[in-house]
């Protein structure tokens, strides 16, 4: 990068000089070389250098320069991480979902509540495992990108997903999500049943979660909640689970 600030020689904390700035470049990283020159410089040369440009130049290389960009930025300091982070932060959006899921309770099946198996005498009802967790995870995630459910990335009337482990869906939901160029700040999912008794397990829950969207535990909740013996949870006829999730996308102009 060109230098446009004023350059002062300094000496005792005096200024002895100005130092004309034409034809002063900042140098940046990263920086390319061919490989067999700058290894031998850097075995035989061992007095520091600030940077491999000054190797190659110091052996008589000729080296060119790239336009950098002020964007670029040296993480040196502190202050480097909050002036990246300041970057980092002006570039994406902000975006929330929300999910929703229900399923009936049915006999003969094993009951899977955010990725981990609940012991309970009756698990969930479902063309896939039924997980009601992470199946309004997924829709979370899903309508924060605007890209519609979990039934139009793996539509119940495709074998394919029968009986189908759901944690493939939230893996797919991460996934999304980093091929947008974002990632996730924090899910909370709320189970809400009388029974099973969701508060022993949740520590499990959240950290299959994370395991799966490939984030610190620190940004998974899982609690639960009863209906007061109100409703069809209530009457322990099924499962219903919320979910919301917040997301930072880059702002593309079309996030």
């Amino acid at each position: 990068m060109a230098v446009s600030d004023t350059i002062k020689k300094v000496r005792d904390g005096i200024i002895i000089d100005t130092v004309p700035r034409e034809n002063l470049w900042r140098a940046q990283t990263p920086q390319g070389f061919h490989f067999p020159p700058l290894l031998e410089l850097h075995r035989t040369h061992r007095d520091a250098r600030t940077d491999d440009a000054a190797l190659l130049e110091q052996g008589g290389h000729p080296v060119a320069i790239v336009q950098g960009s002020d964007n670029n930025i040296k993480l040196t300091v502190a202050e480097d991480l909050m002036r990246l982070e300041g970057v980092i932060d002006g570039n994406l959006l902000p975006r929330v979902g929300l999910g929703y899921d229900v399923h009936a309770f049915e006999e003969g099946r094993k009951l899977i509540l955010c990725g981990i198996e609940i012991p309970h005498t009756k698990g969930l009802a479902g063309h896939s495992d039924a997980d009601v967790g992470i199946h309004t995870l997924c829709d979370a995630i899903y309508g924060a990108l605007a890209e519609g459910d979990i039934g139009r990335h793996f539509p119940p009337t495709d074998n394919e997903w029968k009986d189908m482990d759901s944690a493939r869906f939230l893996i797919h939901a991460g996934e999304r999500i980093r091929a947008r160029g974002g990632f996730l700040v924090n899910a909370d999912i709320t189970l809400i049943c009388e029974r099973p008794k969701i508060g022993p397990h949740a520590q499990a829950m959240q950290e299959r979660l994370a395991e799966l969207l490939q984030v610190n535990v620190s940004r998974i909740s899982v609690k639960a909640t009863t209906s007061e013996r109100l409703g069809f949870t209530g009457r322990e006829e099924g499962i219903a689970a919320t979910a919301a999730v917040s997301i930072m996308v880059p702002d593309n102009g079309d996030a």
